[in-house]
C-alpha cells in the first residue's frame, strides 16, 4: 500500500517537474547568464554523488591561475540569506560542506545563497574592486534560475538513473530526460578500471549528445588525520593488525567509507547518523560510551571530513574525544588520461571569457 502511494506521489511530482522545466525551456520563467563565468556542479539524485570534492578539484585547478569564488546553498544552515562564509564561522551559520571548503581554501571566497541569481549579484557587488574570474556554483543543477557556461552533472557509478525512479518512490530530483541540459556528466566513485564495454553501455543508458562529455572519477582516500591536533598525543598510527576503529558518519552514503576503513583497521564498529546531522551531546555521549567498551589500546575513533567540520564545531567537546577523534580527507582522481581532457576544456572556458571581459572593458573605457 505504501509503495501504491508513492508511486502516486511520484507521478504527480513528474508532472510538476516537467511543467517547471517546460516553462524554462519555453523562456516562460527567466533563467538569467552573467558575463562572469559560472560553472555549476550538481547532481539528479538526492544523496551523495561527491559533489565537494569535485568542487575542491575545481579550486584547485584554478586558484593559481583565477579569482575563484564558490557560491552554495549552504544545506541544513539555521540563517536565511547571503552571507559571506569566513574561517570564524559556524555550520550553524553557513552549513558544513561551504564552511569544509573555506577551511580548505582560505584564500577562496566561500559565499551562501538559498537565491543563486541574488547570491551571483551580491558577489559581483561586494567584488567590485576584483571582480571574480569565475563562479563555482555548488548543487545548482535544478536552480535554472542561472544559466551556467558549464553545467557538470554528477551520477553515483553505484546508483545508475537508468534504474531510478522520481521522488519520494525514488531517488531521481527531475526526469531521466534532463541529463541533456549538462555539458559534462562525471560517472562518481567508480572502481579503479572501467572497463569500455561498461562504458560504452553508460554512453548509450544516458543516451549521449554530441556536444556531451562523459568522464569517470574515482575516490582518493587521504591519510588519517586529527580533528584536534592540539589535544592529540598519539605521535605514530598504529598499523592494521590489533587496530579497532569506531566509524562515526552522518553522510548520505556511508559504504564505501566503511569499505576503505574495514581495510586500515582489524576491527571495525560503526554508528551511523542522517546525512547532515547536528550533532548534540546525547551523541557525544552515544560516541563515548560505545568507544570505551571497545577492547584493547590501539583504538581510534574515525570519521568523514564533512563530519569533522560539525564536530570540530562543538564547544563542550570532550577531551577524550578530541584525543581519539581522526578523519580522513578525499579528493577525485580522474581515470586514466581523462582528466587532461576535463582540466583543457574548463581553462578554457575560463581564459576565453576572462580575455573577452577584459576587451569590452578596454573598449568600454576608451573616450567617445
Amino acid at each position: 500500500m505504501l509503495k501504491l502511494l508513492l508511486y502516486f506521489m511520484s507521478f504527480f511530482y513528474g508532472i510538476g517537474m516537467y511543467f517547471r522545466n517546460r516553462m524554462y525551456d519555453l523562456k516562460i520563467l527567466e533563467s538569467t547568464e552573467f558575463d562572469i563565468p559560472v560553472i555549476s556542479v550538481g547532481n539528479i539524485t538526492v544523496g551523495g554523488t561527491g559533489k565537494t570534492p569535485h568542487i575542491e578539484y575545481l579550486i584547485t585547478l584554478l586558484k593559481n591561475e583565477f579569482n575563484v569564488v564558490v557560491l552554495s546553498r549552504g544545506y541544513k544552515r539555521k540563517t536565511k540569506g547571503f552571507r559571506e562564509v569566513t574561517i570564524g564561522s559556524t555550520v550553524e551559520e553557513s552549513g558544513d560542506e561551504p564552511l569544509q571548503i573555506k577551511n580548505k581554501f582560505p584564500e577562496t571566497g566561500v559565499y551562501v545563497d538559498e537565491k543563486r541569481v541574488h547570491g551571483i549579484e551580491e558577489i559581483i557587488r561586494l567584488n567590485e574592486e576584483k571582480q571574480p574570474d569565475v563562479i563555482l556554483l555548488d548543487d545548482a543543477f535544478q536552480h535554472r534560475s542561472v544559466t551556467p557556461g558549464i553545467n557538470i552533472l554528477l551520477v553515483d557509478s553505484n546508483r545508475p538513473i537508468t534504474e531510478d525512479k522520481l521522488l519520494p518512490y525514488g531517488r531521481l530530483r527531475e526526469g531521466k530526460t534532463q541529463v541533456r541540459r549538462a555539458s559534462m556528466i562525471i560517472y562518481t566513485k567508480c572502481p579503479r578500471e572501467v572497463k569500455p564495454i561498461t562504458r560504452r553501455i553508460i554512453m548509450q543508458s544516458v543516451n549521449l549528445r554530441p556536444y556531451q562529455n562523459l568522464y569517470f572519477t574515482a575516490m582518493e582516500y587521504g591519510l588519517l588525520t586529527p580533528v584536534f591536533p592540539e589535544n592529540v598525543a598519539l605521535v605514530q598510527i598504529p598499523g592494521r593488525i590489533g587496530l579497532s576503529v569506531l566509524m562515526v558518519t552522518g553522510i548520505a552514503q556511508p559504504e564505501p567509507f566503511k569499505t576503505f576503513v574495514s581495510s586500515l583497521a582489524e576491527h571495525v564498529e560503526e554508528i551511523r547518523f542522517p546525512d547532515h546531522h547536528s550533532f548534540g551531546g546525547n551523541d557525544l555521549l552515544k560516541i563515548e560510551e560505545t568507544f570505551v567498551k571497545i577492547s584493547g589500546k590501539n583504538k581510534l575513533i574515525v570519521t568523514t571530513e564533512k563530519d569533522a567540520t560539525r564536530l570540530k564545531g562543538i564547544a563542550d567537546m570532550p577531551d577524550m574525544l578530541k584525543s581519539n577523534l581522526f578523519y580522513i580527507p578525499i579528493k577525485i582522481k580522474f581515470l586514466d588520461s581523462e582528466g587532461k581532457s576535463f582540466d583543457k576544456k574548463i581553462l578554457d572556458y575560463v581564459r576565453e571569457n576572462k580575455s573577452n571581459r577584459e576587451l569590452y572593458k578596454r573598449k568600454d573605457q576608451r573616450p567617445h
